[in-house]
């Protein structure tokens, strides 16, 4: 399970969605995340689960990847579908047992939730894949930069976040190494009740604190001789400029979330 986990890392290619500028992608990630909870049928949701499934395509990164992104949400993805498949006691009733009740609401309803988190999970997923960890980092900065007239360091707050993200394969990595370390001489982490395991993760907590505030430690110090003094005076080497797929595919997102609304006005809500 800890080696599915994929978020943070860069797959390097040359695509479509690799070529958006970062600014880009990340207001419509953002975009397609709040528009995707305006959805209240499965017109409107299907037609955001055909854009993600088009810009999967046109980011050409491999299925199997996002695939991998999905394994560690499928405790939540399953709890909040059979939550919602007998929660719902409105509709015709489809199944009942003592207090378990299943009607088609409710099964229409965990299936709108599974897709939606599965579109939610895919389309964020894609944004790490296909943008640098420089490139988010002065993405950000732009984004946030009218924030500095209220004296907000936007710089620092966009190089922390980029570095947390960046470093979340590392210690996932980490994570790794240290429990096929501990397994190696004798320590048992998987049987046992909650507490038993709860104690038995002490022996990797530990040596993974010491690691972070070590590799922390290294990146402040490389950071320091390599002169960097934050935002002020710093110049890019690649400049961010807004070009003709990038004004295309902000045209898309219009008219998506015009489609959306308007696929909510005319048909009924399932939710």
């Amino acid at each position: 399970m800890i080696r599915d986990i994929t978020i943070g890392q860069y797959l390097s290619g040359t695509s479509f969605m690799h070529k958006l500028d970062a600014r880009v992608k990340i207001v419509c990630t953002f975009a397609y995340i709040i528009t995707i909870f305006l959805c209240k049928n499965f017109w409107s949701l299907g037609l955001m689960v055909a854009f993600a499934a088009l810009m999967t395509l046109l980011s050409r990164v491999p299925v199997r990847m996002l695939l991998r992104s999905l394994r560690p949400v499928a405790f939540i993805l399953l709890f909040t579908a059979v939550l919602n498949l007998f929660y719902t006691k409105t509709g015709s009733v489809l199944f009942q047992w003592k207090f378990l009740i299943l009607t088609d609401k409710g099964l229409y309803t965990a299936v709108f939730m599974a897709v939606r988190i599965l579109s939610l999970v895919s389309v964020s997923a894609l944004l790490t894949y296909t943008t640098t960890p420089t490139a988010l980092t002065d993405g950000i900065e732009k984004l946030l930069s009218p924030l500095k007239l209220i004296k907000v360091p936007v710089h620092s707050l966009a190089m922390m976040m980029t570095l947390a993200l960046r470093f979340i394969p590392t210690l996932i990595e980490e994570i790794d190494r240290i429990m096929s370390a501990q397994k190696a001489r004798g320590a048992d982490l998987e049987t046992g009740g909650f507490i038993q395991r709860a104690k038995a993760l002490l022996p990797v907590l530990i040596p993974l604190f010491v690691s972070a505030f070590r590799r922390a430690y290294e990146l402040a110090f490389a950071m320091e001789c390599r002169c960097y003094r934050g935002g002020e005076g710093r110049t890019r080497m690649k400049q961010m400029k807004l070009g003709v797929r990038d004004a295309v595919t902000a045209v898309c997102f219009v008219l998506l979330i015009a489609g959306v609304v308007l696929l909510g006005r005319f048909f009924p809500a399932v939710i």
